[in-house]
């Protein structure tokens, strides 16, 4: 009979779905957590007690650009891969898609063979890539370099089909003006998580691209057509579908915090709603700043910008969105652990139990509640570690 190595009582556990009283984090003999309740706990275990809090699985990121002081399109290799998941596992992070920001086809073949190398390595936390573009449209580039942003060819479309034969999880940002119905219907019968974002495109467009199947919106509110009186454009469109994921910055830079709460209310099935840090380079660091495709990105008062005040990615670790969005937005702790943890993992082929605390190798307690996200403790499944 195998014995639990510690067990972790005292605190709220949510497990990803639900929050749960009276319950412990367990950490099996195989190094794995589970959620049992305190009353079936066996006996002459090591016990860690905790003063009250929440334990919370490790996060899920879908937009992950860099961290630890390089950036995926710099070098597409493993061991950049590496230090980018040891700086966001640091902060919680469990799980998350390297993303690869509006490149040259070269680099872009380079990235998903990186992430497949990666993941048969077993680097931790990378489980599946994010392509930002190339296929945006360029009035509404944001920081993409408007050089490398082009439509979508039957050689682009063949590379990605190829990548979702090769890698569990493919996500693909895309405008719809930059790619077909038809395009969108291909990647989405291969496996491929299509993300509208980047995108100017009309309200009846973005709704023909969801029909053909488009699943998600890439940081919803950021750098696509807006809801205005007469044309409701690509945030409309979201906020209209109750079928439709959206990725949010919640930075309260991105966007306003009580513009997110507008759109939460206004939502069908606003549980979709989910978290991402669109984290750069100085994630884990102290740089100033770094450069993206040669173009120089300056980090002061956590605000990434190009010289031009364009903003370029988020200086922010998802326990801060957390907080913000209990603090600022209005979710309870109930609503906003699911935001970063299994809603996110819902959009992928392959979850095998991502973002939910069983069967999980890291969790993260915030011995005051989310609500001071910058107090909190990894755990990892691993006491010893």
């Amino acid at each position: 009979m195998s014995y639990p190595r510690k067990i972790y009582v005292g605190a709220q556990i949510h497990d990803g779905r639900n929050l749960l009283e009276d319950h412990a984090l367990v950490c099996k003999s195989d190094r794995l957590f589970s959620v049992q309740p305190i009353s079936h706990l066996p006996t002459g275990c090591p016990v860690e007690r905790l003063s009250g809090g929440l334990i919370t699985p490790g996060f899920v990121d879908l937009q992950v650009n860099g961290g630890g002081g390089v950036m995926f399109n710099d070098d597409q290799s493993v061991e950049t891969l590496e230090k980018i998941a040891s700086a966001h596992a640091s902060t919680g992070t469990a799980a998350f898609l390297p993303t690869l920001i509006t490149d040259t086809p070269d680099r872009t073949r380079a990235a998903i063979d990186a992430v497949e190398r990666a993941i048969a390595q077993k680097t931790d936390g990378v489980v599946g890539i994010h392509l930002e573009g190339p296929h945006l449209s360029v009035a509404r580039k944001g920081a993409h370099d408007p050089s490398l942003i082009r439509l979508m060819s039957d050689d682009d479309l063949q590379l990605l089909l190829h990548a979702a034969e090769r890698l569990a999880n493919v996500m693909v940002t895309v405008a719809p003006e930059s790619t077909t119905p038809a395009q969108i219907n291909a990647m989405t019968q291969a496996g491929i998580v299509v993300s509208l974002g980047h995108t100017d495109a009309d309200v009846e467009t973005c709704h023909a691209a969801f029909d053909a199947g488009a699943r998600s919106v890439t940081h919803i509110f950021n750098a696509m057509s807006q809801l205005q009186s007469r044309e409701p454009g690509l945030v409309g469109a979201t906020l209209t579908r109750g079928d439709i994921y959206a990725g949010l910055i919640a930075d309260a830079i991105h966007v306003h915090p009580s513009t997110i709460a507008v759109a939460l209310a206004a939502k069908p099935k606003s549980e979709r709603v989910f978290l991402v840090t669109d984290a750069m380079a100085c994630a884990g660091t102290d740089l100033q700043s770094f450069q993206l495709n040669g173009r120089r990105i300056f980090r002061k008062d956590s605000r990434l910008t190009l010289e031009n005040g364009t903003l370029a990615g988020a200086d922010l670790e998802m326990p801060r969105a957390l907080e913000i969005m209990t603090t600022r937005v209005g979710d309870t702790d109930a609503q906003a652990v699911p935001r970063a943890t299994a809603t996110p993992a819902e959009l992928f082929r392959d979850s095998a139990g991502i973002g939910m605390l069983k069967g999980a190798r890291r969790a993260v307690y915030f011995p005051d509640g989310l609500s001071r996200s910058g107090n909190r403790r990894v755990l990892s499944a691993n006491p010893d570690t």
